[in-house]
């Protein structure tokens, strides 16, 4: 259990958020930077395999080559006991195919944007020389603010490298694969384009333009069949930004957009007015390129034909011919003139029959070509092993068995050792495996009602859980998808369970600007409700608190209310009067009317008590009046000091009214 292990003393694992073939991805902190990251690291069961370790660095090597908004960023790679991670940008949302199975169908102005910003991404990456080779909605990532992130480089390559060679195996996803994937040949930028084109299509019907029972067959069509028209699926689009999906996805890489910079530009346009109802797109045909005259071999010339034929090797019939010429020249003056004619017309339809029966078929009927024994190959073996004795391949005829390993050819039809005429179709006849059995549809059942039959029929069951605007509890998508072939005993299968609406948690506002938080809230279509109080803690103008708490889920159009502080209260100050303050005169000596010196002080908003405010003499009893200019919850405070002695001292309350 790798959760809470800290790599390098520096990144903590805190949860799996991810995983692949090859594969797991953690959220980890960095504890030196205090930022999140996600940790990629190679499956343990795959540590010691060079192959995969070589694709492993390989992704480190491509990514840190290019710096791009819509790129994913590698900071780090390492490894430690035996365990090979990468640390790259921790990128919170989800997978544009997650994406697309919450929202179906996009609309056409946010698939386009989409679009801009993958090609904006693969022109970098071509420019650096690095094809991506694996471009699917599964290997991008969409935030909650619309901006698309492209990983998993793992089998990125640079265009210049010539020593990766892969035996019998093709390298990308089938249903986003181009077709010189498909048949064995190197990908190129053309290929990252032809995926391009998939996943638009994707993005604008909400599924993909191709599906069969399993991925040679899916290959095949790629290889074989045109992709249909999108708008079969979605009527809105415009004929504008169906040619650009029709032009990514040409068969013939020279077809297609020469850059993603040059489909980038039609994406941007595609909508503009001059644009909308353009000419479909189509690739024009060579005529020559498609007759069906089949190649003719020069041993053909001389198969099945009579001595009689020889003449067309030239040197054998001559002497014959003139032989008979000479003949005819003795005889002439001896004949007659009808005899001539009727030898003349003999011999010529003579050797036009001989023609027509012999050499002129020959140039155009196919040649007899014994039927090659593939049983046993792996069927991209056998494909090719077919085609190159110049037949035609079908697409392959499924076969459940459990003597033949699965992918296997059993026989063909016709069987091996047959004698048929060269172009022949060659049907193949595919092991399956183990019986299978069509996968069944639990979309849109509830998952309780049927968690118990799941776990009891299928090998493992693993459940993921989205916000999704089906009900709670409903299931929205599934792998493997309905109806296809499993072996329920040992399929693994995954479900997306609805958690109910797509809900937003908004974060701790607290030290937010007023205009920070209005503009998250209104990204999201949520409500702001704007209310001040005084603090003496929180700076003027910043967020006090909010309402719901951090962290409650809402949805859209609902209020927020969010508590903007306006400074410190200001206090309220009064002017108090205090009227008829007597100060006493008592002479030390009864009678005697020495001067006494008197000494006022007082303390309030304006005054202090460290000097008095007026010093006078009295030789007898005096009455004063002062004024305090208090402030809400303090007090005035005054005393008298006569020669040196004080006689009054007293504070001045604040009037409550």
């Amino acid at each position: 259990m790798l959760i809470g292990k800290r790599l390098n003393d520096r990144y903590k694992l805190l949860k799996m958020i991810g995983g692949g073939g090859m594969a797991n991805v953690y959220l980890a902190h960095d504890d030196i930077l205090g930022r999140d990251v996600a940790v990629k690291i190679l499956r343990l069961d795959y540590s010691n395999n060079e192959e995969f370790i070589k694709r492993f660095h390989r992704e480190a090597q491509s990514v840190t080559t290019l710096s791009h908004p819509n790129i994913v960023n590698m900071y780090d790679v390492g490894e430690e006991d035996g365990i090979y991670y990468l640390v790259m940008e921790y990128v919170p949302g989800q997978t544009l195919k997650q994406y697309i199975i919450e929202r179906g169908m996009l609309p056409i102005g946010e698939a386009l944007d989409i679009m801009e910003q993958l090609t904006s991404a693969m022109a970098h990456a071509h420019h650096f020389e690095i094809v991506h080779r694996d471009i699917k909605p599964h290997n991008i990532l969409i935030r909650a603010d619309g901006i698309i992130k492209v990983t998993d480089f793992g089998i990125a390559t640079a265009t210049s490298a010539t020593t990766i060679t892969h035996t019998n195996s093709v390298l990308g996803s089938v249903h986003y694969l181009s077709p010189e994937q498909a048949r064995g040949g190197i990908a190129n930028k053309q290929s990252d384009i032809y995926s391009l084109g998939i996943v638009m299509f994707e993005l604008l019907t909400g599924r993909q333009p191709f599906s069969g029972e399993s991925a040679v067959a899916i290959a095949l069509k790629h290889l074989q069949s045109e992709i249909p028209s999108p708008k079969r699926w979605n009527e809105n689009i415009p004929q504008s930004v169906e040619n650009i999906i029709l032009k990514a996805t040409a068969k013939d890489p020279f077809h297609r957009y020469q850059s993603a910079n040059a489909m980038k530009r039609d994406i941007e346009t595609a909508l503009y007015p001059e644009r909308i109802n353009e000419q479909p797109f189509y690739i024009p045909e060579d005529m020559e390129a498609t007759k069906a005259i089949p190649i003719i071999q020069q041993e053909q010339l001389f198969e099945n034909v009579s001595d009689e034929t020889i003449v067309l090797k030239g040197s054998k019939v001559e002497e014959p011919i003139r032989a008979e010429a000479a003949e005819l020249d003795k005889k002439k003056k001896r004949s007659n003139k009808w005899l001539k004619v009727l030898i003349s017309t003999f011999l010529f339809l003579a050797i036009g029959i001989t023609l027509a029966l012999t050499v002129i078929p020959g140039l155009f009927i196919p040649k007899d070509v014994k039927v090659p024994d593939v049983a046993g190959m792996k069927y991209t073996t056998a494909v090719n092993t077919l085609v190159e004795k110049g037949f035609e391949v079908t697409e392959p005829n499924i076969v459940y068995t459990d003597d033949v390993e699965v992918g296997d050819v059993i026989k063909t039809e016709p069987v091996a050792g047959r004698v048929v005429k060269e172009n022949a179709k060659i049907t193949i006849y595919q092991s399956g495996g183990k019986k299978k059995s069509k996968m069944a549809n639990f979309t849109g059942q509830n998952f309780e009602s049927v968690k118990a039959e799941l776990e009891e029929k299928y090998k493992q069951v693993t459940v993921n859980y989205i916000e999704n605007d089906k009900p709670k509890g409903e299931i929205v998508e599934q792998i493997p998808t309905p109806d296809q072939m499993v072996i329920e005993a040992e399929q693994e299968l995954k479900i997306w369970v609805s958690k109910g609406p797509y809900q937003i948690r908004p974060g701790d506002f607290s030290g937010w600007t007023e205009n920070s938080v209005t503009g998250y809230l209104n990204e999201r279509k949520l409500t702001s409700d704007i209310k001040r109080e005084y603090s003496d803690s929180v700076e003027k103008g910043l967020v006090i608190s909010q309402f719901p708490k951090p962290g409650t889920p809402l949805k859209e159009g609902d209020k927020v209310t969010i508590i903007i502080s306006d400074g410190q209260k200001p206090k309220v100050t009064k002017t108090v009067k205090v009227d008829n303050i007597s100060i006493p005169y008592e002479p030390a000596v009864t009678g005697e009317k020495k001067p006494q010196t008197i000494e006022i002080y007082k303390e309030d908003m304006q005054q202090k008590m460290d000097r008095p405010v007026e010093t006078r003499t009295i030789t007898e009893s005096a009455t004063i009046s002062l004024e305090f200019v208090i402030q809400e919850g303090s007090k005035g405070h005054y005393k008298i000091v006569r020669d040196g002695v004080t006689i009054i001292d007293k504070e001045v309350p604040y009037p409550t009214q």
